[in-house]
């Protein structure tokens, strides 16, 4: 797990059929977080853990915490896939949905 004190980005999918839903949680110095969505929605969070809270029960999953088989059961292999990347979040907003080929 992360140092919540120092402000970090961490990456959170969920699978949905053959498509990964992301969600980027930064975690920020003062000690609070937001979420930015698949929408391109900003969700403001009170604490970190608060917004993992949110994540989980959205059946949503850390990225850094998945293992092969866990990505298999989800019908990716964990090397094929990488959280988007953009310049901005408006650049990133469209890349945060991703359709899977052929199962894994």
């Amino acid at each position: 797990m992360h140092d919540d004190s120092l402000q970090h980005d961490e990456w959170w999918l969920a699978s949905l059929g053959r498509m990964l839903v992301w969600a980027r949680l930064r975690v920020r110095e003062a000690g609070t977080a937001e979420v930015f969505d698949s929408d391109g929605n900003t969700l403001p969070y009170d604490s970190p853990d608060t917004a993992r809270a949110a994540l989980m029960d959205a059946e949503f999953v850390a990225f850094d915490g998945l293992d092969d088989d866990d990505a298999l059961a989800r019908g990716f292999r964990l090397g094929d896939v990488t959280p988007p990347r953009a310049a901005s979040d408006d650049g990133l907003q469209p890349l945060m949905v991703q359709t899977l080929g052929a199962r894994a």
